[in-house]
């Protein structure tokens, strides 16, 4: 069983390794490639993909960062509903946002034609959303919540504390949140930050849409519109080591997330109170906390209900049904069958290491799997056609690319390697809470293996695995660029629909499967601000 589990893993590992290995190949026309690459497209791609992360990472620093620090360490109106309010835009994937501002911002939309007839202005009243500042402002719309929820985390375990103890030795306000809340965020801003950033070099729905030239849209554009499978991977292997740079960061981050306590410190924390805001300040913290959910969540939905009303009243043939329930049948089965293949890998795995098999072997086997989030999509899609363009090539016999590319199997295993590390998280912090000395009793009282993981383990860890679950379901629904290459004929999901219906002009049809992602994404964001709220 360990031996078929570590395959498994190693089976979850090949698309890096397609891609790496792309560079053992590097002949004189891998080579003229990458020259032609580095005098042409490469530099436009890094410089357009620096500029956005650098931008991104400056946006959701202050607006995750300032919107944590309000909730975490200052009373004011509203500030309950705030708390949980303000993960809202997790639930809107960027390029779902992208769709609605671009309908309502664009020189036609109602909201500038409104504004030129009261105003009696001609041509267009501000530059057009599709261009890389609006990219940048959805990103930090829809993204600022993984710098939010990780600063307040951190704060709540000890800056109200300190801030209390600060304002006793006699600080100014200004002096605490210097001196006090900032050192004691700066790790979780990173971290989140970091995460922030990976989400943003793997998007390809809002770089294409918008027509930005980064690092992702390039290997589409190598692969699928040049035929080049070398430049793709190329590409490809330098957006991999942008994102492992990102990965240690944030590993490194994550490592300093760790505040000890004694009792009386712990009782401390709980009897001490956020500081209480008053006229102006109060308002002011209302008005930075109600922005982001305003702009990140409940104007792009209103945008698309609009888009879905009007598409249902006007257009020639109204809302597509038909076609919509083939579409998201289609992602329902892709995203149970993930769902169900990832969290039954993360419970054989953490099984397994926790019953202390398979030593080094195992240890290497978790973090491959635990790695595979941070791994961009285009890069796993090139990362399994390479090797599976070379097998063809040399063993046409196995018929492997009709498996892989005729069949859903390319795409699930694409998603095995993507979402398997999220699953085993869930589950592994749900070993956490069960006591080793669970384990010893049962084994004392003779208890096999087996019947210690079927009668003890599996129901404690019901709540964990539905859990890992429901995320890895959320997050196949939207996935974009791994499903854009791997899908069969006949085989479109919600998220491919609603990029092509985008990309044709099509917004009023591309509402209907836009709002059914966002209404999925909501229900792992509901159970987090309920758990949350019962803290």
């Amino acid at each position: 069983m360990l031996r078929l589990i570590t395959v498994v893993c190693l089976l979850l590992a090949v698309p890096v390794a397609g891609v790496l290995g792309s560079w053992l190949a590097l002949d004189a026309q891998a080579l003229a490639i990458l020259q032609h690459q580095w005098a042409t497209v490469l530099p436009e791609y890094a410089w357009s993909s620096l500029l956005l992360a650098l931008s991104v990472a400056i946006g959701v620093a202050l607006l995750g960062g300032a919107t944590a620090a309000a909730v975490s360490l200052f009373d004011f109106p509203g500030r309950s509903w705030f708390e949980w309010a303000l993960l809202l835009p997790m639930a809107m994937p960027a390029y779902v946002a992208a769709y609605a501002y671009t309908d309502a911002l664009q020189y036609s939309g109602a909201l500038q034609t409104w504004l030129r007839a009261v105003t009696g202005a001609s041509g267009p009243l501000w530059s057009d959303v599709r261009s890389l500042p609006g990219a940048v402002l959805l990103f930090v719309l829809c993204l600022y919540p993984y710098v939010y929820l990780l600063t307040r985390t951190a704060l709540l375990e000890r800056g109200v504390t300190l801030m209390e103890t600060a304002r006793i030795l006699g600080a100014g306000t200004l002096r605490r949140v210097r001196e006090v809340a900032l050192p004691l965020a700066r790790p979780a801003l990173a971290a989140g930050v970091a995460l922030a950033l990976m989400e943003t070099l793997a998007d390809y729905g809002v770089g294409s849409y918008f027509g930005l030239a980064t690092l992702t849209t390039g290997i589409y554009k190598a692969w699928l519109v040049m035929n080049d499978r070398l430049a793709a991977a190329q590409l490809a292997s330098v957006l991999l080591l942008a994102v492992a740079g990102l990965l240690w960061l944030e590993r490194r981050a994550q490592a300093k997330l760790r505040f000890t306590s004694s009792r009386a410190g712990a009782v401390h924390a709980a009897e001490a109170r956020p500081l209480r805001l008053q006229g102006w300040a109060a308002a002011a913290a209302i008005v930075l906390c109600a922005l982001p959910v305003l702009l990140g969540f409940v104007l792009p939905l209103v945008a698309l209900v609009k888009l879905m009303i009007l598409e249902a009243r006007y257009g020639e043939f109204g809302l597509p049904l038909a076609r919509f329930a083939q579409w998201a049948w289609t992602s329902l089965q892709l995203a149970g069958i993930s769902a169900l293949l990832a969290v039954a890998l993360a419970m054989a795995l953490a099984y397994a290491a926790r019953m202390g098999s398979g030593g080094p072997l195992l240890k290497s086997a978790l973090r491959i799997v635990s790695l595979g989030y941070a791994v961009p999509g285009a890069v796993i899609a090139v990362g399994i056609l390479m090797p599976l363009g070379w097998l063809q090539q040399h063993a046409p016999q196995l018929g492997l690319t009709s498996i892989v590319t005729g069949t859903i199997a390319g795409l699930i295993y694409a998603y095995l390697v993507r979402f398997s590390g999220v699953a085993l998280q869930s589950v592994e912090a749900g070993y956490a809470r069960i006591s080793p000395t669970v384990d010893e009793t049962a084994r004392l009282l003779g208890a096999s293996r087996g019947r210690l993981f079927r009668v003890l383990h599996a129901p404690l860890l019901a709540r964990s695995a539905i859990a890992a679950a429901l995320l890895v379901f959320v997050d196949v629904m939207k996935e974009l660029p791994a499903t854009l290459v791997l899908r069969p004929f006949n085989s479109d999901t919600l998220a491919v629909v609603a990029y092509q219906l985008a990309r044709d002009e099509r917004l009023g049809e591309a509402a209907l499967p836009s709002l059914a992602i966002v209404l999925v994404g909501l229900v792992p964001v509901l159970m987090l601000s309920r758990a949350m709220r019962q803290r």
